[in-house]
């Protein structure tokens, strides 16, 4: 049988949990347990339907699958630009650098559009008519170089696979699905739900903790402590 260590740290949350949830079944207090031990907040990833053992756990599988980010390049061209520095979104012609702001046209998706099946330069077809690709940015730092621009230039940018849109870095990216793609969740949320998938490693890590002699192992490193004999004869109740 494996051996388990509970922490007095440990031990104090555990309790103050069960407290508040006096009829928790074993394997969410054992969950609990390991959660707090190994530190972890598992995350949900909606728009990919799957749960991620961490945030950077998340990022590293989607860096190493490229389903983070891509380089791309921009245009920007010199001229009057629909841009100033109120603006807070841009849509921007992939071939000639022309672009519309959130604040200086009525509708500038719709005029997006239309510039783009319009565009001399735009050469891509799909059924015989001209594409509609363009690129949003929402990134301050790319729409500061649309403000008054001193030089026609290309310049290298990076776009997020997950929302389409176009950041200044890599690091704005992955700050981006940090703060608005992902949520966190609990491990005993995890292990009760039945609508996302839970990445290989991650659920090979649960397949190798969730084992009746650990399990066992808590029940044992817990029952040299008083407080916890009420809910481990509950335990047993339950298993009887």
């Amino acid at each position: 049988m494996s051996t388990i260590l509970v922490s007095e740290e440990i031990k104090n949350q555990l309790l103050s949990f069960l407290k508040e949830h006096p009829k928790t079944e074993l394997v969410n207090a054992y969950l609990f347990y390991i959660e707090k031990k190994f530190e972890m907040i598992p995350i949900v990833f909606p728009r990919a339907k799957k749960i991620y053992q961490s945030v950077d756990a998340a990022i590293k599988v989607l860096e190493e699958e490229n389903e983070l980010w891509r380089e791309t390049q921009i245009k920007i061209a010199l001229g009057n630009q629909s841009v100033n520095e109120k603006t807070k979104r841009i849509y921007i012609c992939p071939f000639t650098g022309q672009v519309f702001g959130d604040n200086t046209h009525p509708n500038p998706q719709d005029a997006i559009y239309d510039w783009v099946s319009k565009c001399p330069e735009n050469q891509e077809r799909v059924g015989g008519l001209p594409v509609k690709r363009f690129f949003v940015s929402d990134d301050l730092k790319v729409i500061k170089n649309y403000i008054k621009p001193k030089k026609s230039l290309t310049k290298t940018v990076y776009s997020s696979v997950i929302s389409g849109k176009l950041f200044h870095s890599k690091e704005s990216i992955i700050e981006d699905f940090k703060n608005k793609q992902v949520k966190s969740i609990s491990l005993i949320e995890v292990q009760s739900q039945n609508r996302f998938e839970i990445e290989d490693s991650f659920l090979a890590f649960l397949h190798e903790h969730l084992d009746e002699s650990r399990i066992s192992s808590f029940v044992e490193a817990l029952s040299d402590s008083e407080e916890f004999i009420p809910y481990i004869e509950h335990w047993l109740e339950e298993e009887a």
